[in-house]
C-alpha cells in the first residue's frame, strides 16, 4: 500500500516555456491514501522507534486540521499500535470536523485542551499521564527521526536539480532535505507562517541536529496573510491548476509552496534553462476540512 520511491512527474506549462525553466513535481502525496507527503516520512522511524521500545502507541500533539494528527492516527491504525491526540480547542469535539472525525474513526483517542494548557504539555509530556506507556511525537512530528525519514526524499532522486524547494512549517522536511543534499542544489522553503523568526529557529534546529550545510534560503513572501489563512486569489490558482495540470494541492501548504513557485518564475528569479523540482509534501486531508468550514470550494 505504500508507494516508494515516489514518482517525479514533469509538469508542462507556457509559463515555464516563456521563461525557459523545466519543473518537475516529487509526488510524495501519492506515497499512501492517508498517511502522506512528509508525514510518511517523519513517521517511518518514529513508528519503528515505538515498536523497538515496547510502547502502547504514539501519543502526540495538534491543531483542529493537523495533517499529523490525521496521519498518526492511519498509522497507528495500520500498526495495530494505540494512539493520543492531545488537541488544541477545548471548545472542539471528535466531530468537530473531517480531520478530528476520521482521526476518532482511526482509532485515535482525542483529548481536548485550552491553549495555555497545550502550550504547557507540549514542554512537559509527563503531565499527561501516560507518556511512560506511550512514544512521545511532537506537534508537527517533526524530531531526530523524523529527518532521518525526510532525508531518504533525495535518495530517491535518480536526476540532478538547480533548485529543490518545499513548503516549510515546523522545519523537520527541510533539514532531512538539506542533510540528504549534502551541499548540492539550492533548497528554497516557502513558509506558511507569517514573521521572520523562521531563519533563527531553522539554524537552531539544523546545528542540534548536526547540519551544517547553508545551501538553503526561506522564504515568506508567500504566506496570503499568515497559518491557516487563505484568500480566493490562492483557491482560484489552486483550482487552477488542477484543472490545468492535474495536480492536486491544498491551501495550507502545497497550494502556497506551488504558488510561490510560479510566482518566482514569472519574475524571473531563476537563469534560463533550469531544473527546478517542488516537493509536494501530501496534506490533502485537509481540502475536505477547509471545504467544509469555509464553504469555499476547492475542486477535488
Amino acid at each position: 500500500m505504500v508507494r516508494t520511491p515516489s514518482p517525479v512527474d514533469h509538469i508542462s506549462d507556457e509559463l515555464f516555456t516563456k521563461h525557459r525553466v523545466k519543473v518537475w513535481v516529487k509526488r510524495e502525496d501519492l506515497i499512501h491514501p492517508e498517511i502522506m507527503g512528509n508525514k510518511w516520512r517523519k513517521l517511518k522511524y518514529n513508528l519503528l522507534e515505538s515498536i523497538k521500545q515496547g510502547k502502547k502507541g504514539i501519543l502526540t500533539f495538534g491543531g483542529a486540521y493537523s495533517n499529523h494528527i490525521a496521519a498518526t492516527a492511519a498509522a497507528c491504525r495500520d500498526n495495530q499500535l494505540k494512539s493520543i491526540g492531545i488537541i488544541r480547542g477545548d471548545e472542539l469535539t471528535p466531530n468537530s470536523n473531517h480531520t478530528l472525525r476520521t482521526a476518532h474513526q482511526n482509532g485515535m483517542e482525542l483529548r481536548f485542551v485550552d491553549r495555555t494548557l497545550f502550550r504547557q504539555l507540549k514542554e512537559s509530556p509527563n503531565l499527561i499521564g501516560a507518556s511512560d506507556e506511550y512514544y512521545l511525537v511532537p506537534e508537527g512530528g517533526t524530531n531526530a527521526l523524523a529527518i532521518k525519514g525526510c532525508t531518504e526524499i533525495i535518495d530517491e532522486l535518480t536526476d540532478n536539480y538547480n533548485y529543490i524547494f518545499t513548503a516549510f512549517g515546523t522545519g523537520g522536511t527541510m533539514a532531512g532535505l538539506l542533510k540528504g543534499l549534502g551541499g548540492t542544489s539550492e533548497l528554497v522553503g516557502i513558509s506558511s507562517l507569517k514573521g521572520n523568526w523562521m531563519d533563527q529557529e531553522f539554524s537552531e534546529l539544523c546545528s542540534n541536529n548536526n547540519i551544517y550545510f547553508t545551501n538553503y534560503q526561506i522564504i515568506n513572501d508567500f504566506h496570503f496573510g499568515g497559518y491557516g489563512k487563505v484568500t480566493d486569489e490562492l483557491i482560484q490558482f489552486i483550482n487552477r491548476t488542477k484543472q490545468k495540470n492535474g495536480l492536486q494541492l491544498d491551501p495550507i501548504y502545497t497550494g502556497k509552496l506551488y504558488f510561490g513557485v510560479c510566482k518566482l518564475i514569472a519574475d524571473d528569479f531563476f537563469p534560463e534553462n533550469s531544473k527546478i523540482l517542488v516537493i509536494h509534501t501530501g496534506g490533502l486531508q485537509g481540502v475536505a476540512g477547509f471545504n467544509e468550514k469555509a464553504g469555499k470550494k476547492i475542486l477535488l
